[in-house]
């Protein structure tokens, strides 16, 4: 880490958590239990317009707004009005698409000589991340705004970086979750339908991960550490939530319509989702995502959460569960998830491909935390399992929904 006049230019490591709740020694002990979230989460029909009533929980009297072009000419000026409404003055900072170290030092060293009391991000998972890194920087608090229920991006205290060219560049942690999370379900309801679905994806895998985390003894969470009951018990309430909302939060969206199934779902794919991956932790089904980004094609045609979505099939036939992973898959199928090869665009014959997607998946750090050996032909194998579950569900129960959201 190189520090210039006060700003950091590389990753910083401080808050890895090695550094901080699993240190080399002493080794005399157990791992502690953690568990982290944000100060204040915040969700409902124009939400946004009360910000700067919320703000005053910080104070707040002079921020920066780190947004989109386009969302600063769209919620942008919702909340920029919001803010004036309460005296408070805002600094422009347009967001130019990657989560890269070139932008976070770019709007940190444009930001030096201002007098902020917090950052503002409000948009999509790469602008969040930059946000949280920019405000890090800053030494103030991040204030997150999601115009998406598509990733658990808003709460947790880590950014993934990218390249410029939006090439994967590791993570970077935090000391402190963001210090408030406003989440207007106004705006979720009216983004494109397959976002928030995406986001059921990334959501489903909490539960089973943590699932997985809690019962093995040797595995560690994204802090290092061991889960707590709380957030297994978040992970396994947002699964159920996710069973018995999500196919009506989802034609909620597709009529751009509020109800409670929505507001369900979108608790469930940030603040849920957010919580229990963070302190309950991940395995199988965030590392075979990872390795589905190697391919250049998946990786530019997909969401996130439509990996993980696979990745949570190919991890529940890894454990030798299938009768949850058909459980599992008639879900994803019946609100537009990919279940099988073919709807992420691979061909199963292609067996080059799929070795190089296991191969990836092996290198993800909490591959570990599964409880049996793990190898590439085994990774492999399974994904092939999934794959032949997920056509027979699909010629089941047919493929509509995932279908309709890709020609919307």
């Amino acid at each position: 880490m190189q520090l210039i006049e006060g700003q950091i230019l590389e990753v910083s490591t401080a808050y890895a958590p090695d550094q901080i709740f699993a240190p080399e020694s002493p080794r005399d002990r157990p791992l502690p239990r953690v568990f982290i979230s944000p100060q204040r989460y915040i969700q409902g029909p124009r939400v946004l317009e009360e910000i700067g009533r919320y703000l005053s929980l910080l104070p707040a009297t002079r921020v920066a707004l780190l947004m989109s072009r386009r969302g600063s000419q769209n919620e942008g000026m919702r909340l920029r009005e919001a803010l004036r409404l309460e005296g408070i003055e805002d600094v422009l900072c347009l967001f130019e698409g990657e989560c890269s170290l070139d932008e976070i030092t770019t709007h940190a060293d444009a930001l030096t000589t201002e007098r902020i009391d917090c950052v503002i991000a409000l948009g999509g998972g790469k602008c969040i991340d930059a946000g949280k890194a920019i405000a890090f920087r800053l030494d103030c608090p991040i204030v997150v705004v999601p115009t998406l229920a598509s990733n658990d991006a808003p709460c947790s205290a880590v950014s993934i970086l990218y390249t410029p060219e939006g090439v994967s560049a590791g993570v970077e942690f935090f000391p402190t979750n963001p210090a408030i999370v406003v989440v207007d379900t106004e705006i979720v309801a009216l983004a494109p339908e397959r976002f928030l679905v995406a986001g059921m994806g990334d959501a489903m895998a909490t539960w089973y991960e943590a699932r997985i985390c809690l019962l093995n003894p040797k595995a560690v969470t994204t802090m290092g550490a061991r889960p707590t009951l709380a957030s297994a018990a978040i992970g396994e309430t947002c699964a159920r939530t996710l069973f018995e909302q999500g196919t009506a939060a989802a034609a909620a969206v597709a009529a751009n319509t509020i109800d409670e199934s929505l507001e369900a779902i979108v608790e469930a794919n940030t603040l849920l989702s957010g919580l229990g991956f963070e302190s309950g932790g991940l395995a199988a089904a965030h590392a075979i995502a990872q390795g589905y980004t190697t391919h250049s094609g998946v990786q530019r045609n997909y969401l996130h959460g439509e990996l993980v979505a696979m990745g949570t099939l190919t991890q529940l036939l890894m454990e030798g569960r299938p009768e949850e992973a058909d459980k599992v898959a008639r879900f994803f199928a019946s609100v537009g998830l990919p279940i099988h090869l073919g709807q992420l665009s691979l061909d199963e014959a292609d067996r080059g491909s799929l070795e190089q997607i296991a191969e990836a998946a092996l290198e993800f750090p909490f591959i570990g935390n599964m409880p049996i050996p793990v190898g590439a032909e085994g990774i492999r194998g399974a994904m092939m399992h999934a794959h032949q579950l997920g056509r027979r569900v699909a010629a089941d129960v047919g493929d509509e929904s995932y279908r309709r959201l890709r020609e919307d």
